[in-house]
């Protein structure tokens, strides 16, 4: 098995539609700028309400991505 080592960002990704589409959002995202994504850790969910529902869901989230070897 390979050694590898990994650096973490915490992001937070937002959804008028729930919190997986939140999530995937934060990702996506996150995918376009970073390399070698491996992993997500949920560490907050808020929403924002209007007349007493919910109109918006943000989802806060650590990813973990492998730093890349200078071999």
């Amino acid at each position: 098995m390979a050694h590898h080592a990994y650096g973490i960002s915490e992001i937070v990704g937002t959804s008028p539609d729930g919190i997986e589409s939140a999530i995937n959002n934060a990702v996506a995202r996150a995918g376009s700028t970073v390399r070698n994504l491996d992993w997500f850790e949920v560490q907050g969910v808020r929403g924002q309400l209007e007349e007493d529902k919910v109109v918006h869901w943000q989802v806060t989230i650590k990813v973990g991505f492998r730093i890349d070897d200078e071999s």
